[in-house]
């Protein structure tokens, strides 16, 4: 049967998730579909994980990153529609099929997907992650960019706009090929119903991490690109408001032990604090809606009083790696 979608998967000692990403892909109930495995010089025994699977296994030559791997793995596929994931993601058994359904006739139109509220590991951090980025995702049917954890592109549009960018910063090409995208007029749709599970194995630590990495690389483009300011998914208007709410109630805390400030900033940090709540209160219904409220409970006060730090730390590392770095060369 010829293969109506090409499912292409980058992995890099992805041993932890690869096998249960294959597992779901190979248990979809729709039948015309070819699995493209790139690795990108695993030393893990991933590869061993990989060929217990009827998948097309491609080897990069040399460790040379997600972009490259994706742009491998469709120069090799033969799909009409080719369909990114992760190697730490599960598609459903009917994530395929709804793929093909939102492509069927699509001309010059990239459709994205995006996690599930609940994760493929169920711990606090990961919840919170998925919940986060599921919200911010799906917000706009027409978002600023399609995450390449499920991105679904006509192979030939893709060949013809080469791919995506293969030297710059990580985390970021999605983002940078979707605006490619929309400059030569593709339009980006996003269908909430096509959703993948994500394995996040997040630790308190861990989600730190990723909240200050992210936000250090955005900023890097965002200040090249000029939009700073702008809604973009995950690095949304909420969150940049959340951050900015957080700096003041630092600035704020000082003032709350003197005798003649105090009463005066309590008002002050209880109005950011209730006007930051408005701002988010669609995100933290999500939190709450997802499981329960207990959980909902604790995940707003880890968005609004720790979740900021690692945010606002990490946009100013990009500021400074901006302005060191990269005002003189590019990326």
């Amino acid at each position: 049967m010829t293969s109506r979608i090409s499912v292409i998967i980058p992995n890099h000692n992805g041993s932890r998730t690869i096998g249960r990403c294959l597992e779901a892909v190979f248990a979809s109930k729709f039948d015309a579909y070819e699995v493209v495995v790139v690795d990108d010089c695993s030393d893990d025994g991933s590869l061993d994980i990989i060929g217990k699977f009827p998948c097309r296994l491609v080897k990069l030559p040399a460790r040379s990153g997600a972009s490259k791997a994706r742009n491998e793995g469709a120069r090799q596929s033969r799909g009409e529609t080719l369909f990114f994931i992760d190697a730490d993601c599960m598609v459903h058994e009917d994530t395929l099929a709804k793929v093909y359904n939102a492509m069927d006739r699509k001309e010059n139109t990239v459709i994205g997907g995006t996690y599930t509220p609940l994760p493929g590991d169920r711990d606090f951090f990961s919840t919170f992650q998925s919940v986060f980025i599921n919200y911010f995702e799906t917000k706009k049917k027409e978002p600023d960019y399609i995450a390449s954890h499920a991105m679904a592109i006509k192979r030939d549009l893709f060949m013809d706009q080469r791919g995506f960018p293969e030297i710059f910063l990580p985390i970021i090409e999605d983002v940078s090929f979707s605006h490619t995208l929309r400059k030569a007029g593709v339009r980006l749709v996003m269908d909430p119903d096509i959703v993948v599970t994500h394995i996040f194995n997040f630790s308190f630590i861990k989600s730190i991490r990723n909240a200050f990495r992210k936000s250090s690389y955005w900023t890097i483009y965002s200040i090249k690109n000029r939009d700073l300011a702008r809604d973009s998914g995950t690095a949304s208007l909420e969150l940049k408001f959340n951050v900015m709410s957080f700096g003041l109630l630092l600035m704020l805390a000082p003032a709350l032990s003197l005798a003649r400030m105090g009463v005066a900033a309590l008002l002050v940090t209880a109005l950011v604090l209730a006007l930051n709540m408005t701002i988010n209160r669609r995100l933290l219904a999500s939190m709450r809606r997802t499981k329960g409220t207990a959980f909902g409970l604790a995940a707003s006060l880890y968005y609004v009083l720790i979740y900021p730090l690692p945010v606002g730390l990490g946009g100013l590392t990009g500021l400074a790696s901006y302005l060191l770095k990269y005002r003189t060369g590019g990326f």
